[in-house]
């Protein structure tokens, strides 16, 4: 495919992830992103249930350099609208060149097709996250009608501090995230996620996928029980493209959750002191997590006591692009 400012574009693949993670280490780099990834992290993305890389992504080349892409995953469910999430970036030489605006327009059609396959009779949106720093995108998202819907901070905690001593209530037993608990802390996600803005059910598959990832560390994971049921669990990851650009070894924490009925106890920061606390033991120096500013759960403020603080703020925005019956549609 080729767009009229004269590139050649195609759909991601397996063979095409080194200049996709040289082009996302040139974007990270100018926009002051931390979201980086490594070549084998990247490559667990083309395993991921809710990814059609064939026609849900799109890079750009000029000439042997991608020099722009965008990437669609779909939700699994749609409960009342599917809410399709996408991510892009232009290399910073070739912005002002109307590229970014070409992605998004392949982006909406595709994510509408996509769409039509899995769920015909229900609306669907299409949402992104940005950098509340990134004027242009921000600019640009808001030109073609998409709205700003939630804030979410990406908070960071030095290990080389103090950590104060979180005793878990005595009726509650803690053990290592292991396979054999892994469908326990799915069930312990789902539910206490299922009060969070834009939260939707993950499913045994896709639950697999996101354990069998290369960054996911079940040594810095934990899973709590009281009377044998399980209420709370904390998940760890590592990204090793994120430690070599900062020089640093960070653990990011992609899922802190506690069942309703066992909130208030101080589950969460329990495990998440042990998880830091074993981490620190283990070499870590930070500790990373991304929390919605509106937590219905005040996660936020969970986090600050325990000595995070806000490094960077990004806002969703979302645009509806399908109504079943109507002529646009």
């Amino acid at each position: 495919m080729t767009i009229d400012v004269g590139l050649d574009c195609r759909p991601l693949d397996p063979d095409q992830v080194p200049p996709y993670a040289e082009l996302l280490k040139t974007i990270t780099a100018a926009d002051e992103d931390s979201r980086i990834m490594s070549e084998k992290e990247i490559l667990d993305d083309f395993a991921d249930p809710l990814m059609d890389f064939e026609r849900g992504s799109l890079a750009c080349y000029d000439g042997d350099q991608m020099i722009g892409y965008s990437i669609l995953s779909r939700r699994s469910s749609a409960d009342p609208v599917h809410d399709l999430y996408q991510w892009g970036g232009v290399h910073p030489l070739y912005r002002g060149r109307g590229i970014g605006s070409w992605l998004l327009d392949w982006a909406e059609d595709a994510a509408v097709r996509l769409h039509r396959e899995h769920f015909p009779d229900r609306p669907a949106s299409l949402e992104c996250n940005i950098q509340i720093k990134n004027t242009p995108a921000i600019e640009l998202f808001a030109a073609r009608g998409y709205e700003q819907h939630r804030w979410f901070h990406e908070m960071m905690r030095d290990l080389s501090g103090e950590l104060s001593v979180r005793t878990l209530p005595a009726d509650v037993e803690v053990a290592g995230f292991t396979p054999e608990r892994s469908a326990d802390a799915l069930l312990v996600r789902n539910e206490a996620f299922r009060d969070h803005w834009g939260s939707t059910e993950v499913t045994p598959e896709s639950w697999d996928y996101h354990t069998s990832l290369g960054a996911f560390r079940p040594a810095l994971s934990f899973v709590a029980y009281c009377e044998g049921e399980p209420i709370g669990f904390v998940m760890a990851h590592e990204y090793e493209a994120y430690n070599e650009k900062t020089g640093t070894r960070d653990v990011y924490f992609p899922l802190v959750g506690t069942r309703r009925a066992a909130r208030g106890r101080g589950i969460a920061s329990g495990l998440l002191t042990l998880a830091m606390r074993t981490a620190t033991a283990d070499g870590y120096d930070t500790a990373t997590l991304d929390v919605d500013a509106d937590s219905p759960t005040g996660a936020v403020g969970l986090y600050e006591r325990l000595g995070f603080i806000t490094k960077d703020t990004r806002v969703t925005v979302s645009r509806r692009l399908y109504e079943p019956g109507s002529a646009a549609s």
